[in-house]
């Protein structure tokens, strides 16, 4: 007797930790950068002391075993799509993909805020990435939609490479093409910086073939 409730213990535990490394609703999923000129200029002067290298970020929702992505693309605006279209490769461009969830989130809290995501479909990008501006960039839409829960905090931005304290190319020729001044010291956030969150835990990696 002492045997068989010792092997349902295993094997619960077992298929707990099984469970707990698959993708749920409310997971929060980190991509690598991109050979972009922006992804670049992203990452550059956002890594953290983690060495993390993500330039965008999504909430997944799992619907009937089918994963999907809440995200604000650059050429897209927010949108829902399937995992598949959020990972797919190309000739140029593989990603890697880094699943984190929120340290003890509830049903609730998850439900909250995926209808709060659904609220913001079908807005532009935000490319000026000033929080007051028209639009949600990637980061901006997964801090709007977990705002109530305070899992992620807003920091002064930065444009600067932090090796010599000078622009990156990338962020000077962008707000070049938008006539307006660089947002440096403004409040916002960045995938890097929220990957940080003292609120998240590593669940999994995924990588495109």
């Amino acid at each position: 007797m002492k045997r068989l409730s010792f092997l349902v213990l295993i094997l619960s535990f077992v298929f707990a930790c099984s469970d707990s490394n698959k993708i749920q609703s409310g997971d929060i999923v980190f991509r690598s950068a991109t050979s972009s000129s922006l992804s670049e200029a992203i990452n550059n002067v956002t890594q953290t002391q983690k060495a993390t290298n993500y330039s965008h970020i999504g909430v997944c929702d799992v619907v009937e075993g089918t994963v999907y992505i809440y995200h604000s693309d650059l050429g897209k605006g927010v949108v829902h799509e399937p995992l598949e279209a959020f990972m797919k490769a190309t000739d140029t461009v593989k990603y890697v993909a880094d699943f984190y969830r929120i340290k003890n989130i509830t049903s609730n809290q998850v439900e909250n805020a995926l209808n709060r995501a659904k609220t913001f479909l079908g807005q532009p990008y935000n490319t000026t990435y000033i929080l007051e501006d028209d639009g949600l960039y990637c980061s901006e839409y997964i801090y709007e939609v977990f705002k109530e829960d305070t899992i992620f905090e807003l920091e002064p931005m930065t444009f600067k490479n932090p090796e010599n304290k000078v622009f990156h190319e990338g962020w000077i020729k962008h707000y070049e093409e938008l006539g307006i001044e660089i947002p440096e010291g403004k409040l916002g956030c960045n995938p890097n910086g929220m990957a940080n969150s003292k609120h998240l835990e590593f669940v999994k990696s995924l990588t495109t073939n």
